[in-house]
């Protein structure tokens, strides 16, 4: 079953037009990765399908419904939930506290409970009684995700999840990410890191200048250097 259909979107920031004519594909229980280098609009693609940053035209459907041009809290309440590269959390809440923000009612599936978030993050068990602003980059990364699930998303949005994290801090992350695909997740991540992304999704994307110039399989991307150099080396 496809869960989420992107079709030709454009999305512009004033006169600036960002995204042209994207489109992208995912299934259920995927994930997906969205690569590019910085400023070519992976996470203007995310804020388009969580409606932040709404496209002017084209077409997206979740779950075989059609949610372009819905506010944000109507896409969230639908089942797509929405990890933003600036960890926003509640620093003076406990971690716990942060994590029961997360809870809503009804419209989802998988039933994420406080312990079901403690076995994917058991580092936020230990925590739950600290404040969140006193957390690591890292752990405060972590608490953003787990604070998300907790609203029982069909859809996992991560925008740049590995950003400003220590590379042993990345491999936790990833190991945490590899978790949640065990459970079924279906997961978009937007990434610049092409060895962190690839690793942990199943298909990718490539974004140059706001075209898809790049899709497929990663064992096909891993297989071609050249591309990866092109579109993504530094």
């Amino acid at each position: 079953m496809t869960i989420l259909r992107v079709d030709k979107i454009n999305t512009f920031y004033g006169l600036s037009h960002i995204l042209f004519d994207v489109s992208l594909e995912i299934e259920s229980g995927q994930t997906v990765c969205l690569l590019g280098r910085n400023g070519v609009g992976k996470s203007t693609t995310l804020k388009s399908i969580i409606g932040l940053t709404p496209s002017r035209s084209g077409r997206i459907e979740f779950a075989g419904q059609e949610i372009t041009g819905l506010k944000t809290h109507r896409i969230a309440h639908r089942g797509v939930g929405y990890v933003p590269e600036d960890r926003i959390i509640f620093p003076d809440l406990t971690v716990r506290e942060n994590l029961e923000m997360g809870i809503k009612k009804g419209g989802t599936t998988k039933g994420w409970t406080m312990e079901k978030v403690f076995q994917i993050f058991p580092i936020l068990k230990d925590r739950e009684s600290q404040n969140g602003g006193t957390l690591s980059g890292g752990e405060q990364q972590m608490l953003t995700i787990a604070r998300t699930l907790m609203g029982n998303p069909l859809l996992l949005l991560l925008d740049e999840p590995s950003e400003g994290l220590a590379p042993l801090v990345i491999r936790e992350l990833y190991r945490q990410v590899n978790l949640l695909r065990g459970t079924g997740m279906t997961i978009l991540v937007c990434e610049q890191k092409s060895d962190f992304a690839l690793t942990m999704s199943d298909c990718a994307y490539i974004l140059e200048k706001g075209h898809i110039c790049w899709q497929g399989a990663n064992a096909e991307l891993s297989s071609n250097p050249e591309i990866i150099k092109r579109y993504l080396g530094v």
